[in-house]
């Protein structure tokens, strides 16, 4: 094949075509056989609507591409870069979400769920507190607090920093051995 004569445009008419032969299937092509309840006279007519149609479309291509220029030089001009408009069409898209029922309304539940969620989590907190203050003033946690307190003191050999032992109910806590 000779790729030389061969039309590599593939906006052309001419696309598949070689130098005067033609392409079964391109416009122009006289084919021999014509398709079932279609006269010769027909079939002209319709290959020459077929190849102005085919100028029509490449000529749009052309005007299209000529406008596509001019607005990217308009643009240039104007100091708009593609970033800037990527940009712009981020915001809109961001506008638009926004002011959509969907996301109102997800806004909506999602906003009570954190109200109803703040109150539990308030709730327990309270709960806890309490339990904590009941533990403490529990007698277990009061022998507890004593036999630390008395640690302390063993520790610091008897002679604080000024402090006290914890427990005022132990008269010698030097003297106490009882296990933790």
């Amino acid at each position: 094949m000779d790729s030389a004569n061969q039309d590599i445009n593939l906006n052309s008419p001419n696309k598949g075509l070689r130098a005067g032969v033609p392409v079964e299937g391109a416009a122009g092509n006289t084919a021999s056989t014509l398709p079932p309840g279609l006269t010769e006279e027909e079939a002209e007519e319709l290959r020459t609507e077929l190849i102005k149609v085919e100028e029509e479309i490449n000529t749009l291509r052309q005007v299209l591409s000529a406008k596509e220029k001019h607005a990217w030089d308009l643009k240039k001009k104007l100091g708009l870069s593609p970033l800037h408009e990527f940009k712009q069409n981020i915001t809109k898209g961001w506008q638009d979400v926004q002011t959509s029922n969907a996301y109102r309304k997800t806004q909506e539940t999602l906003s009570q769920a954190g109200q109803k969620t703040s109150a539990a989590l308030s709730t327990v907190g309270t709960a806890i507190s309490k339990k904590l203050g009941d533990m403490r003033n529990s007698p277990t946690f009061k022998s507890f607090e004593d036999k630390v307190g008395n640690l302390k003191y063993k520790m610091a050999g008897g002679q604080g920093n000024g402090e006290e032992a914890h427990s005022a109910t132990v008269p010698n806590p030097v003297q106490d051995n009882a296990p933790l």
